[in-house]
């Protein structure tokens, strides 16, 4: 195996174990051994495990990227796009539930530490924002597009917590469709 596949493979093994169990909680060890490397071959890769999370938070960047770019070619509208961004919560319910949302998770984590990542994982939500500000705009709502993303963004975070918390599937299926009539107010 090449050594960019090597590395690709601990990145995604090390994003996996860090949003299951946490990044504090997660060593060198246990990221090595997910992979089958020994620590040799594995320290070849990445010195610490800072470098480890800067490039988890790098692939998780390019992730949100690469997902919002086929929202927009999905979707011919910007309600529509905003409207996949807050059925989320449902298309990663079984997750969620389990391990709470990625980016809050990571982003609560990092904040608790003090750690000198957490401001490159908060990139992750100022993605978000921006893009939802983006669609909000779109819609004509330019004046009020921050306030209006970070509505949705403070949405998606509540029902991803409570989801987390109580796993009642169908609270997420009513906020979500509370969310849906609210969005429709706001449509051209």
């Amino acid at each position: 195996m090449s050594g960019a596949a090597t590395r690709e493979q601990i990145v995604d093994a090390a994003d996996r174990l860090f949003y299951h169990r946490g990044y504090e909680h997660t060593s060198f060890a246990d990221i090595a051994a997910a992979v089958g490397l020994s620590r040799g071959n594995f320290y070849y890769h990445f010195k610490s495990k800072d470098a480890i999370l800067d490039a988890v938070i790098e692939a998780r960047l390019a992730g949100t990227r690469h997902m919002l770019e086929q929202w927009e070619s999905q979707q011919p509208t910007p309600d529509g796009r905003i409207l996949q961004f807050v059925e989320i919560v449902l298309t990663n319910g079984t997750d969620i539930q389990q391990y709470g949302c990625p980016v809050g998770t990571l982003n609560t984590e990092l904040a608790k530490l003090g750690h000198t990542l957490h401001g490159q994982a908060r990139g992750l939500f100022t993605l978000f924002r921006d893009w939802l500000r983006e669609q909000f705009t779109l819609l004509g709502h330019g004046e009020q597009a921050d306030d209006l993303a970070m509505h949705v963004l403070a949405f998606s975070q509540g029902v991803a917590v409570l989801s987390h918390t109580f796993r009642d599937e169908e609270f997420v299926r009513r906020e979500v469709d509370r969310m849906r009539d609210w969005l429709s107010t706001y449509r051209k």
